[in-house]
Parts: structure tokens; sequence; C-alpha cells
């Protein structure tokens, strides 16, 4: 059959300020299978180009395929562009069969179908398997109500089918990493890059991170066979940097640190940058050279936020004195730290944004990340959030760079100024300036020197979007009654 796989564009800063754009790792991982069985699949990336709908329209037309695949990674906020994309896709051509996927879509199946009646399809969670099964029976013009892992239509009604299994072995399926051809894909400035994924899921639970429900259980790559991907990666598509999509890549310190010496063995010289949490920092204090000499320049550690007493409200496991000494243990060994900071866990106060500031400046990261909590209907954090009033009803801006919630302290101006003021704080402090021009290695001087001239664009750009362009809610509107 022949299938477009098409990447929405998103409204997300990163999207649009960056000027540098990742491939979309799960569409790729979803065609690799398709391809291998026969099919004939070419990637729409729209985000790349930023493509308006109409043109996405007239180009999957054009292309005219039995089946269109949409998904996107920031799957919330590109719901209502798919919705859009899809309808005016059905109303120029009833024929082409529409399949969406992702978190979103997983979790909201049953409202999906209802109000959209031209998609025909979702899959449910992890999509290697699903999708070859389900683009088999549409092939076979089998019942698709005996294809396990989706959600369809039986009559008018939405149909949720029988969970599909885990994939047991990830590298079963293989990545069409050729689908690439024609972008280019960079990051870190300029630099060919890719994303690819180590494992699958978290141990942990977060109350506000849903990734443990949507990949049900932690799995791995085999460490050899995944450096041996990002070996072809780099000699046969001149790739630079990779990016780890990994929610969690460390927690089997065995699997962890036999990939780390399989890559090294190779001697690629490749720039890896990923998410990591402090333990696993801490826990792997004695081998962190390894982690550099494979070539890690920064991780992004999910601090998530700084006192004590939250912490254990979000179930993040972990605390002050192991986040403290994992940032130092990465600046010991040449790795950047990035820490994220939440805001909106709580009704803050101003004072609680500038003690929040003096324990940012204690912790010392090389780069900061803010964003805001983003109450899930999946998540945990939903039930502890649903008598909040909600500020953001547009679907396209629950991204966490937009308040959602309402302050019940500070009007929601205030909160974004307060923001805006601790990120200009930590990132033009005189340590902060010292790294970035100083540093005694040229690739990480570089890395944060373009990292800041980024964060300088956004650091604006949020300032204009939120007092001139995101229009909020000023209704009493409950996140309760918002998912109703």
């Amino acid at each position: 059959m022949k299938i477009l796989v098409v990447n929405p564009p998103h409204t997300a800063i990163g999207s649009r300020l960056a000027g540098e754009h990742l491939p979309p790792l799960g569409l790729l991982a979803v065609a690799g299978p398709l391809i291998d069985a026969g099919h004939e699949v070419r990637l729409l990336d729209a985000d790349y180009d930023n493509l308006p709908v109409e043109k996405i329209v007239s180009k999957v037309v054009r292309e005219n395929p039995d089946i269109v695949l949409l998904g996107h990674s920031g799957s919330t906020s590109v719901q209502p562009v798919i919705e859009e994309i899809t309808r005016r896709v059905r109303e120029r051509n009833a024929e082409i069969k529409i399949i969406i996927g992702g978190v979103f879509p997983t979790f909201h199946w049953a409202d999906i179908l209802k109000r959209n009646p031209q998609i025909d399809c979702i899959v449910l969670g992890e999509g290697e398997a699903v999708c070859l099964n389900l683009i088999t029976a549409l092939e076979n013009k089998t019942p698709l109500e005996k294809v396990a892992g989706i959600a369809c239509r039986s009559g008018e009604n939405p149909v949720q089918t029988e969970p599909a299994p885990l994939i047991e072995n990830l590298d079963d399926y293989r990545v069409a990493w050729e689908l690439m051809e024609g972008y280019d894909y960079t990051y870190w400035g300029r630099k060919k890059a890719v994303v690819a994924q180590f494992s699958r899921g978290c141990p942990h639970e977060c109350v506000f991170c849903g990734q443990n429900l949507f990949w049900k259980r932690w799995r791995h790559r085999d460490p050899q066979r995944f450096a041996d991907e990002l070996e072809m990666l780099h000699k046969n598509h001149g790739v630079e940097v990779v990016n780890f999509a990994d929610e969690n890549m460390s927690p089997h310190p065995v699997a962890w640190r036999a990939f780390l010496e399989a890559l090294i063995a190779k001697n690629l010289n490749l720039i890896l940058v990923g998410s990591i949490r402090t333990d696993s920092i801490v826990r792997d204090a004695e081998f962190l050279h390894l982690y550099k000499k494979a070539g890690f320049e920064r991780f992004l550690l999910g601090i998530e936020h700084y006192d004590e007493p939250v912490l254990k409200s979000i179930n993040k496991a972990s605390n002050v004195a192991t986040d403290k000494e994992a940032i130092q243990l990465l600046r010991k060994h040449g790795i950047l730290s990035m820490a994220t900071y939440a805001v909106g866990f709580g009704d803050e106060k101003i004072a609680d944004f500038y003690r929040h500031l003096k324990l940012l400046l204690s912790y010392d990261p090389d780069q900061i990340q803010t964003i805001f909590a983003t109450p899930h209907r999946w998540t945990p954090y939903f039930e502890a959030a649903k008598d909040k009033a909600v500020i953001q009803t547009d679907l396209r801006n629950w991204d966490y760079k937009h308040q959602v919630l309402a302050n019940k302290r500070l009007p929601a101006w205030v909160v974004m100024l307060c923001v805006k003021f601790l990120e200009a704080a930590m990132q033009a402090r005189p340590k902060t300036l010292r790294r970035i021009f100083f540093h005694k290695e040229p690739s990480l001087r570089k890395a944060m020197w373009w990292y800041t001239r980024i964060g300088r664009r956004v650091w604006f750009w949020e300032l204009w979007q939120f007092f001139f362009v995101t229009k909020r809610t000023k209704g009493k509107i409950t996140l309760g009654d918002f998912w109703t």
C-alpha cells in the first residue's frame, strides 16, 4: 500500500525559534516495519518547513496515498492541528484512510473519534507492531476489531480493541532512517543530528508524568546493537549529534555501562545529549568518565523543584542533596547540566520565587529550563489539580511553556514576570557568563553560546506572546469541568 507519514507543524517555541529541527523519531520507527513489509512509505515533515495547513493538505491530496499516518512528539499541543489537517484532507479526498497516534490520542481516543468522523483509527501506545497489523488488516479488508491495540468505530460508536502486547525486544523493529533524505536535520549549532532511543518507559511514578502509563514498562535496546546503529548513522548519514529521547535511559546500570563501553570502542567522536535523573548520576559516580568519553556534553536534569515538600508531593523520588551532588559531579567530568524548574505545583507567592532563585543559585547549574506544570488528564496530577481554575483552554498552548492553571495568589502576568526575572538572573549571572566565554573546553563554550543565543530570542518572544498575542480564559472553569 502507498502510505504517507506526516509530521504536522507545531507552534511550540522550540519548533519555531531555534532554527534547527530533529527528525520525527516516532514516525520513522513506525515506518521501518512498514517498509520492510513491502509497503511504499514516504515522509512529509511539515514541521520542518512550518508549512501552513492548506499547503499540507494540497501535498497530501497530490500524493494520493492509500493511507495517511499522523503523529507528533508534542502530542497534546499539536492535536488541534492534526484535527484540522485531517478534516480538510477528508473534504478533498474521501478515499484516503486516516490514522493517528501519540500520547494524547492514546488516552483521549473516545473523545477524538466522537468529534472527528474523518479519523478512521487511532493507534494506542507504541506503534511499530500495531501499525503493521492495522495496515495489513486494511489491505486484506479484515475486521478492524480483530486488530489489538487500536481504537476505531463499531457502527457510530468508538470502541477500543484488546491491548496489544508490549514489544519485548526493541531491536525487533528498525527505524526508517532513510526517510530523512531531503531534510537537513541539525542541532547543537547546525550539526547534523538525529533523535534516538536506547530505552522506553520509566520505572518511576512522578505524578505529573504519564510516560510510565504510555510505555507500561521500562525496556532497553541491546547495548552493542544500539552502538552499531549510532555508528551506521555517523558513517552513512554524517550524523554528528545524537539527542537521546529516553525518558529514563539508565535505570539498569549494567546495560547502560555496556552501551557506553561499546560506543567508546568505536571511537566515533559523536556528541551526545539527553535527559537523566540526578540519582543515576550519583549512582554512577565511579564511571562518569565513561559518559564523557562516550561523547556526552549535556544532560537535562529533571529536578523540577527545589523544595523538599514539593518533591515529595509530586513523588519525584529525589532530594536536594542528590540533585546538588549530581550537578557538581557532571561539572567535575566536563559535562554541562541543565536544571529544570517547574512552576505551578503550588500557588507560589513572590517570596517563593525569590527563595527558589536563591536555591537555584546554590545548585549552580550551567543552564536552566523553566516549564509550567501541565495537568494532563491521564496523570495522577490531574486528580490533585482538578478543582483548580484553567486559564488556558487552547490545547495548542498546552506545551509546558504556557501557564495552564491559575495561581490563587498572583495574577498570571506577575507569575510570568517572576519567571522571566529568575531566568535572566540565572543566565546572566557572572558565573554563567564566565563559563560561556572562558570555559576550558572550546566545544562546551560553543554549545553554551549556542543555547544562550536561542534562549535570548525565546525570552523576549515569550514576553511578547504573553502580553500581546496569547489569549487566556477569564471565566471560572475548573480543570475537571474542562475535561468533562
